[in-house]
């Protein structure tokens, strides 16, 4: 069978649908065939194993999430203020709520990390680069605030993603822009740091 880019990625999208449903567990190559639609044996013909679909998953679920490049100059050419910085995170918000399955899946990556030794370093890696952009987005463009400020900042977030994306009902639709608010208080300082 000719392994081709376009199938390649119809597996790994269909990968992230089956995790962020069924889990960690339900992640199965016969699960990713079916969910593509391909016949059965195709994701076990790309992937030479479940740890290589994983690894993989990873990097793909990240690429999935990445914002459009010019989108996110636009996004950041902002007055790099406290207000621009909340604008900043209520766009990661919505953009998290309009791909709920790929956020839900590096949850599930998250985990699987912590119990598969052969998985964790994409993992990690993955999550780490995240982590540095987030940090030099902060920094770079001079909104208020040191690394220190861009960390705490991407830990409160990912903590409002995290309950909201896995339990909707929690702070309700309505209340996660205000809780966006209070983050962004309470984390950046009003003016840049001097």
């Amino acid at each position: 069978m000719a392994r081709n880019a376009e199938r390649r990625q119809r597996l790994l999208d269909a990968a992230v649908e089956v995790i962020a449903v069924e889990g960690g567990r339900g992640l199965t190559f016969g699960a990713v065939d079916r969910a593509a639609g391909v016949p059965a044996g195709t994701a076990s013909n790309y992937f030479a194993s479940r740890d290589q679909l994983l690894a993989e998953l990873a990097e793909h679920v990240f690429a999935r999430l990445a914002p459009d490049p010019e989108e996110a100059a636009r996004r950041m050419a902002v007055e790099p203020t406290r207000e621009g910085e909340r604008g900043l995170m209520v766009w990661l918000v919505e953009r998290a709520i309009g791909d709920r399955a790929a956020h839900l899946a590096l949850l599930e990556l998250r985990l699987e990390a912590t119990r598969n030794p052969h998985v964790a370093p994409t993992v990690t890696r993955q999550f780490a680069g995240n982590l540095a952009l987030a940090t030099s987005d902060h920094v770079d463009h001079g909104f208020p605030g040191d690394r220190s400020t861009a960390l705490v900042l991407y830990l409160a977030m990912s903590g409002l993603l995290l309950d909201h994306l896995t339990m909707p009902e929690l702070l309700g639709a309505d209340a996660v822009a205000a809780v966006v608010d209070s983050i962004v208080a309470a984390v950046v300082p009003d003016a840049p740091a001097g």
